[in-house]
């Protein structure tokens, strides 16, 4: 496999280059295109992560159920489909945009920085079970959970900064199952869907 690369973007969400994921990871973070996936089964539990112990970015922390950086030129549904695959060996029946203009930048204990536009999207599974040892060094445990039970980790000091400020964002949505498409035309002009 190949060095995995990250798309650089400027402050209007337009792609300005390419650069090694491993080497931009530190704490002056370059501003870069990501996203986060939060997938739900039939019954609206949500498959809730915990990263991997040895991560160099919040090593640790439970957060959504995926997320990760679209490639260059990859779009967003086929990194979202991807990583799904290779982190947990799962596949998606449908996948929506929810959040396509977030955005954060966070700084962790070891002082490395995440600063990214991270849409998030909702990817459902009609009968899915994780399998989160297929890739020990991006994740540590999976769990599915009750929405009740996935704004109660929002208090949790071991929950991600962006699972805090996404779930501050979809909470007044309602349960996840019945989150609107908010469609694509709002993703940065570097991604496609």
């Amino acid at each position: 496999m190949g060095v995995e690369e990250i798309v650089l973007l400027n402050e209007a969400d337009e792609a300005i280059g390419t650069a090694p994921k491993a080497e931009s990871h530190h704490r002056d973070t370059p501003y870069h295109l990501a996203f986060s996936c939060y997938l739900v089964d039939p019954n609206g539990r949500v498959l809730i992560t915990r990263r991997a112990l040895d991560k160099r970015t919040f090593p640790g922390v439970w957060t959504g159920s995926c997320c990760g950086h679209p490639g260059p030129g990859e779009g967003l549904r086929a990194a979202v489909l991807r990583r799904l695959e290779t982190e947990l060996g799962v596949t998606a029946d449908t996948i929506t945009s929810v959040l396509p203009r977030f955005r954060y930048r966070a700084t962790a204990s070891n002082g490395v920085v995440e600063y990214e536009r991270c849409p998030v999207v909702r990817a459902v599974t009609a009968d899915a079970e994780p399998r989160p040892g297929l890739d020990p060094a991006e994740v540590a445990e999976a769990e599915w959970r009750t929405w009740d039970e996935c704004l109660e980790l929002v208090r949790h000091p071991d929950s991600s900064p962006w699972y805090r400020l996404q779930l501050a964002e979809l909470a007044p949505l309602g349960a996840p199952l019945g989150w609107p498409d908010a469609g694509t035309g709002d993703l940065p002009p570097a991604l496609a869907w």
